[in-house]
């Protein structure tokens, strides 16, 4: 007889991307690590969620969406959720965005493509932090950026 070990949710993320592919992508490596996965493909789909009961430990924000942008969507998470713990994730490595969402609260910076041990990193860091008294403080003084995959 076969045993299979269930391992129990750790925590629910909330995953903000405009991408299918990449929400589906996220979600697999998060289901992977035992959490359980919400997904919103826009800045107004998100808050609409979370003003509707979905209480996420962490979200995981695109940087480039249409319309609402991520930062935009993050000035937006400060004014309906208490401390949110937010993970932007970018194609772009612009320092001037990273620095913004740093000011806003962000807890990391995440680089696409997104390798599932970066992502576990990030996610893990940012559960195991209390809440800072200003942002830059969770990062150590600096946005804490998590590179993607140097090619081979």
């Amino acid at each position: 007889m076969a045993y299979i070990q269930h391992n129990p949710v750790k925590a629910t993320v909330l995953v903000v991307d405009d991408s299918l592919e990449m929400r589906r992508y996220l979600r697999v490596l998060l289901e992977l690590d035992s959490y359980r996965v919400e997904t919103a493909s826009n800045g107004h789909e998100a808050l609409q969620s979370l003003r509707h009961g979905c209480a996420p430990q962490v979200v995981l924000l695109d940087v480039q969406m249409p319309g609402m942008d991520g930062l935009e969507t993050l000035r937006r998470l400060q004014e309906c959720c208490p401390k949110p713990k937010v993970i932007m994730c970018s194609a772009v490595d612009d320092p001037g965005k990273i620095a913004e969402a740093a000011s806003l609260g962000a807890h990391a910076c995440l680089l696409k493509p997104i390798q599932h041990l970066y992502l576990s990193a990030a996610i893990e860091r940012c559960l195991n932090q209390g809440p800072a008294r200003r942002p830059m403080e969770r990062m150590g003084g600096r946005p804490f950026l998590l590179p993607s995959p140097s090619p081979l």
